[in-house]
């Protein structure tokens, strides 16, 4: 049990900085997509679509070429900040935020498209600016929405593994999450640690999964 630990500890906090980030970053890109009209939206939107569907392989690939010494933002880190994001837990941060991303735009942008543009443009006419529209009309009536893809991110984030392992690879303490201490527990033939760790994620999983459905149900005025 006492490798478990250290294990579910990084992948909270992995998934909970993943979350953040995309909070942030997936709301606003929904809201975009969802209230603007521009050259190239149908393009952008694919883009952001596109890790729901790319094997997380493929898609820790692509980080690791970008983010690696050798690729353009990797190099540009290391020669200006001294920083390095293989091998480390940031790295895994950037890998499960990558992949979780359209989680929270795909439910976000939904939750923008049904409130209604007529209470927006009414509280304009009221004299608030863009931005006291978006925070006191908009985002009140779309966070349910909102919270259940954040959720349903950050369960996906805990359980991350492909992505994750092409970045960060498996330093126990250090890199090594609960997904992927299942697979060393598995390769090692330690099938009680690999039982352990497996009915640990399984529940944390269920019970955010749970809470985002109770908060994904429309709700009916009594």
């Amino acid at each position: 049990m006492n490798a478990i630990y250290p294990a579910l500890l990084l992948s909270l906090k992995v998934a909970v900085c993943a979350t953040l980030l995309n909070t942030a970053a997936g709301t606003a890109a929904a809201y975009l997509l969802a209230r603007r009209r521009f050259a190239g939206r149908d393009l952008l939107d694919t883009l952001f679509t596109l890790p729901m569907v790319l094997p997380p392989t493929v898609l820790g690939y692509y980080l690791l070429v970008l983010l690696g010494r050798n690729g353009t933002a990797g190099r540009w880190l290391e020669n200006t900040f001294g920083i390095s994001l293989i091998f480390t837990w940031q790295g895994a941060v950037l890998a499960a935020a990558a992949v979780t991303f359209p989680l929270v735009v795909k439910p976000a942008r939904a939750a923008f498209e049904e409130v209604n543009a007529q209470l927006e443009q009414a509280a304009a006419t009221l004299g608030l600016t863009a931005g006291a529209v978006f925070w006191r009309v908009t985002l009140p009536l779309a966070w349910r929405g909102i919270l259940a893809g954040v959720l349903l991110a950050f369960a996906r984030a805990l359980g991350e593994f492909g992505a994750t392992l092409m970045i960060a690879g498996s330093i126990p303490g250090q890199t090594q999450t609960l997904s992927i201490a299942v697979y060393e527990a598995v390769q090692a033939g330690d099938d009680d640690a690999a039982g352990q760790l497996v009915i640990v994620i399984s529940l944390v999983c269920a019970a955010v999964l749970w809470s985002a459905r109770f908060l994904g149900r429309p709700r009916h005025d009594v």
